[in-house]
């Protein structure tokens, strides 16, 4: 079984969602190193079988990758940081041949990963904490633009810590694009009778109402977009069955509340830093 704390242990619930899509004939997402992944580790999978939300966790990968793949359209030699990586593969999935990527995450989390994948060139691991500084600094050695993916990270973090991170990517990375999710108070009180989350000992610590009330922390950042799950668009929406989308509709409409209580939102973090002119 892999040695990981409570926190980290919530990586495996993305990593078993991408494995059980990738093994259905029409899955959502494919993902064979996610198979491989799990078929090689020592830890029961099966007490996540049946859960709904392993369908949300690999919904809401295909809009953050709809995000970075969109940031790597518009800057195909910028810089992209997966926060909190756990044994994403996004990488993979996305690489365009010449971006620079980061794979940051707790130190017991990077040595599981590393019996895994392995640094390239353009592709480096970072055993450090999303609060820590360090990472930053190692990222701006890197060329910018910079886009982050904090994908179910910063909601297991006290508001004063998620905060702290706003402040370290507007100091240090400023005009970075941020990614991430936030649940509300609702959910939240609520995280005891989740279907995946009950049965981990790691608990949701930060809850937000409305993405927007973020912008007040800091004047420098901006709520680019924030999405449910019964709104995606783009090539996330085509990716997903229509039987997927009438039943998020459906849930929208039915169960608003529990909709609304989560949303993916991506952010513009600090001021760019000036152009040089001639």
């Amino acid at each position: 079984m892999p040695e990981l704390g409570e926190i980290q242990e919530t990586l495996l619930i993305p990593l078993y969602g991408r494995a059980v899509q990738t093994r259905k004939r029409n899955g959502l997402i494919h993902d064979p190193k996610a198979v491989e992944m799990v078929d090689s580790l020592d830890y029961d999978f099966s007490r996540f079988d049946g859960a709904k939300s392993l369908i949300g966790a690999t919904l809401r990968t295909l809009q953050f990758d709809a995000w970075v793949a969109d940031f790597l359209r518009r800057h195909p030699a910028g810089t992209v940081v997966e926060i909190g990586t756990g044994l994403n593969t996004r990488f993979e999935r996305l690489d365009n041949g010449t971006v620079h990527w980061f794979d940051l995450d707790l130190p017991d989390v990077i040595t599981l990963r590393r019996t895994f994948f392995q640094d390239t060139d353009r592709r480096r691991t970072l055993a450090a904490s999303v609060t820590d500084p360090a990472w930053a600094e190692a990222v701006r050695a890197s060329p910018g633009p910079y886009f982050l993916a904090a994908e179910a990270v910063l909601i297991y973090l006290d508001e004063d810590r998620v905060r702290s991170v706003f402040d370290l990517v507007a100091d240090r990375l400023p005009g970075a694009e941020l990614a991430l999710e936030t649940a509300s108070g609702h959910m939240v009180d609520r995280q005891d009778s989740h279907d995946v989350l009950a049965k981990m000992a790691a608990r949701m610590r930060w809850s937000c109402d409305d993405p927007g009330e973020v912008e007040s922390w800091r004047p420098d950042v901006q709520l680019a977009e924030s999405r449910t799950f019964a709104d995606f668009a783009g090539p996330v929406r085509s990716a997903v069955p229509l039987s997927v989308r009438l039943l998020l509709r459906a849930m929208a409409v039915i169960r608003r509340r529990e909709i609304e209580s989560y949303r993916l939102n991506r952010y513009r973090v600090g001021d760019p830093a000036p152009t040089a002119t001639s």
